[in-house]
C-alpha cells in the first residue's frame, strides 16, 4: 500500500511539473510572437522606440540615443535629416572636386585642400552664401514647420516624381534618404582624414 501511494504521489508530482514547464513555454512563445513587432528592425535585440512605428520611409526603429522620445514633431526631424543629407551629398562631391578637378581662374581659387580653401574665400563670399541659404529657409518656412511631406519643396526640375506610383515614390524617397545618410557619414570621414593626415583623400592610391 505504501509503495502504491508513493507511486501515485510521484505520478502526480511529475504531471504537475510537466504542466508547470509547458505552460510557461507556451506563454513565452506567445509573448515572443507578440513582441517581435516591438523590436527594432535595425538591431533586433533592441526594443523599437514607441514613435518609430515604421510608417515613415526609412524607419528601421533605430534610435539608440532616444531622440524620438524628446522630439515632439517627427516630420520636423525628418526634414532636418533630409536637409543635412542633401547638403552632405553636395559637400562630398564638392570635396572631391576641390582636390582633383579644374578650378575657376584666380589665385584665390587655386587651393586644393578643401578645408584650407574656406579661408581663401573673401568675407563677402561667405556672407553671400549665408544670405542665399537664409532666403531659401525663410521661403520654405511653412513647409518645414507645417504638416506637408517632409523635404518636399515642389522642386523637381528633372521630373523624377512625374507619373510615379506611390510605391515607386517611396522607393525613390528611401534611396534619397539612404544616400543622404551615407553622405553624412562619408563627409565626416573625409573631413577627419584630411585634418589628421593633411593630404588628398586618394594620395596613397596609384591610379
Amino acid at each position: 500500500k505504501i509503495k502504491t501511494m508513493l507511486r501515485a504521489v510521484a505520478t502526480l508530482a511529475l504531471t504537475a511539473s510537466a504542466a508547470a514547464f509547458s505552460a510557461p513555454a507556451l506563454s513565452a512563445r506567445r509573448a515572443t510572437s507578440l513582441q517581435a513587432a516591438d523590436m527594432s528592425a535595425a538591431i533586433p535585440f533592441l526594443k523599437r522606440p514607441a514613435k518609430l512605428d515604421g510608417s515613415m520611409v526609412g524607419d528601421k526603429g533605430f534610435d539608440p540615443m532616444g531622440l524620438s522620445d524628446i522630439q515632439v514633431d517627427l516630420n520636423y526631424a525628418r526634414t532636418a535629416e533630409l536637409k543635412h543629407g542633401r547638403i552632405c551629398m553636395l559637400a562630398t562631391t564638392g570635396f572631391l572636386w576641390q582636390e582633383y578637378y579644374p578650378h575657376v581662374g584666380g589665385s584665390q581659387f587655386t587651393e586644393t585642400n578643401p578645408l584650407t580653401a574656406l579661408t581663401t574665400v573673401p568675407l563677402a563670399g561667405h556672407l553671400q552664401i549665408l544670405l542665399v541659404i537664409g532666403c531659401v529657409e525663410l521661403s520654405n518656412f511653412s513647409a518645414t514647420y507645417g504638416n506637408g511631406e517632409p523635404g518636399d519643396y515642389g522642386f523637381d526640375p528633372l521630373a523624377f516624381s512625374k507619373g510615379k506610383s506611390k510605391d515607386e515614390l517611396r522607393r525613390k524617397q528611401l534611396a534619397e534618404l539612404e544616400n543622404g545618410r551615407l553622405a553624412m557619414v562619408g563627409f565626416t570621414g573625409m573631413v577627419a582624414q584630411t585634418m589628421i593626415f593633411d593630404k588628398p583623400l586618394f594620395a596613397d592610391f596609384d591610379f
